[in-house]
């Protein structure tokens, strides 16, 4: 059944109407690109709201957000430790070694400058991956309340 009549035209042209349908800002008032609410208010203000959300017994209130970037660092900071300690461990037996038996000092020395460095990046990576994976997981959470709240009758 073929009509030649082509379909009706919408009001106005598609540009037009999703520039009409754009918020002003992108994404919700008030919340950054991280999900994290602005901080309206004084620093004391917002410091009283963490403790207040930290010793929250009924966990409405997700600080995990919030320090993310902190665990991030303190991750940072402990597998930089860790990759110098073992790294200078390493060379420092592989020098030893070189004195009773060579062969094994120089593999020593030659898989603590290869393999130090390389499980150092994967530690990065991982530890990247599970706070980003947490981060996610309260982000879908808090959508997810939201999402509740507005459909509710």
């Amino acid at each position: 059944m073929s009509t030649d009549t082509p379909p009706p035209l919408p009001r106005q042209p598609a540009a037009e109407a999703a520039r009409a349908t754009e918020p002003a800002s992108p994404g919700i008032a008030g919340v950054d690109d991280t999900g994290v609410p602005a901080g309206g208010g004084d620093a004391a203000e917002v410091g009283r709201g963490f403790f207040r959300a930290l010793f929250d017994l009924s966990f409405r209130t997700f600080i995990t957000r919030r320090l993310a970037a902190v665990f991030y660092v303190v991750g940072l900071m402990a597998i930089g430790i860790a990759f110098v300690v073992y790294l200078v461990t390493g060379i420092v037996e592989g020098v030893g070694a070189l004195w009773f038996n060579p062969g094994a000092g120089i593999s020593l020395i030659v898989a603590t400058v290869i393999l130090v460095p390389l499980f150092a990046f994967l530690a990065v990576i991982a530890l990247r991956f599970v706070i980003e994976a947490v981060v996610a997981l309260i982000a879908i959470a808090e959508n997810t309340e939201r999402t509740a709240a507005n459909t509710r009758r």
